[in-house]
């Protein structure tokens, strides 16, 4: 495919823009990254379709911040999906977030041992935001996306008490944290948050399963 050839204030470059795999062809005052970004969202909402992913040269942008322009880049590319397909995605988006937030825990039990206290507890509490974010994200779930409740908690309410969980787990650590001796505070990471991390990826992970799987059966029967 032949580039679209933008000209900014600092070079000239030959630059590619696929939106679902396919090349598409911009207006000639789309050139920054934030003109691209916006006019792909509006031909995803013209075909009743949401974009769920954008990268610029490969590197993945986050949807929910504001787009940083970048002087040059040579491809941009978008994914969209339907808006039936967005509970399967807000899953994809949780599990990414608990396996990040479990690395960065995983890490955390070594680096807090070689730093004094002060740092340390700074380091842990610069970490507490990232572990509620696949909550966050999982309360955008509607109820009945596991199937009726039939007897048993929501997930609304089920989302709650994980809230309501890791509140008291964060407290725990925070607990361990007025202790100069570091060795609490890596002892709390490693046998209350990670393993609370790694219950929550794999109920994600069973929930992702079954919705992905309830999906493949109702294209087959549509098919």
């Amino acid at each position: 495919m032949r580039g679209e050839t933008f000209e900014t204030a600092s070079t000239r470059q030959q630059v590619e823009i696929r939106l679902d795999g396919l090349p598409i062809q911009l207006p000639a005052e789309r050139r920054s990254l934030v003109a691209i970004r916006s006019y792909v969202e509006t031909l995803a909402m013209e075909h009743q379709r949401i974009v769920c992913a954008f990268s610029v040269d490969g590197e993945r942008a986050s949807l929910a911040q504001p787009l940083t322009n970048r002087k040059t880049f040579r491809r941009v590319d978008a994914k969209t999906i339907e808006l039936d397909q967005m509970p399967l995605q807000f899953l994809e988006t949780a599990l990414h977030q608990a396996a990040h937030a479990r690395e960065r825990i995983a890490s955390a039990v070594t680096l807090v041992l070689v730093n004094d206290g002060c740092v340390a507890r700074e380091f842990w509490w610069s970490l507490t935001c990232e572990l509620k974010a696949p909550l966050l994200t999982l309360s955008l779930l509607p109820d009945h996306i596991c199937g009726p409740a039939n007897g048993r908690a929501s997930l609304t309410q089920l989302h709650k008490w994980q809230l309501q969980q890791l509140g008291n787990i964060i407290r725990e650590v925070d607990g361990a944290c007025h202790s100069e001796n570091t060795l609490l505070l890596s002892n709390a990471l490693e046998n209350r948050v990670l393993p609370w991390l790694q219950s929550l990826h794999e109920h994600i992970s069973l929930w992702h399963e079954t919705v992905a799987a309830g999906a493949r059966f109702a294209a087959e029967c549509a098919s």
